[in-house]
């Protein structure tokens, strides 16, 4: 899967790329300018978003991806349980708290065997 993951811990990103996401094409960027800009130049099957970025929370880029119709599911991936429900409740499709990321591999194979039942 090609995945866009929006978080600037870079640190815990490339921990989550090496452990968990190692088995996808996974593109970091640490805003959402970036995300933005990544949206702009290709597209991405799974977007996973933090809420808090550098220049803005997450729940900006989730209302940006439902107005727009992306068809892309967005997971929220945040440690503070109030910026996980702030996502959810802005159209994000799943959350995985940052202290249960192993939990992601699940909610990937999920979405793979979706995809497959729709093909």
């Amino acid at each position: 899967m090609r995945i866009l993951f929006v978080e600037n811990h870079d640190v815990f990103a490339d921990g989550v790329r090496a452990r968990f996401l190692a088995a996808h094409e996974v593109v970091i960027v640490p805003s959402l300018a970036g995300a933005r800009e990544a949206l702009a130049r290709t597209s991405f099957e799974v977007i996973l978003v933090d809420f808090d970025l550098d220049d803005g929370k997450g729940v900006e880029l989730v209302q940006e991806l439902c107005a727009s119709g992306s068809k892309a599911p967005t997971i929220v991936v945040s440690a503070r349980e109030d910026g996980n429900q702030a996502l959810l409740t802005a159209g994000a499709m799943a959350a995985v708290s940052k202290l249960q990321f192993n939990r992601i591999e699940g909610v990937l194979a999920a979405l793979e065997i979706a995809a497959d039942e729709r093909a």
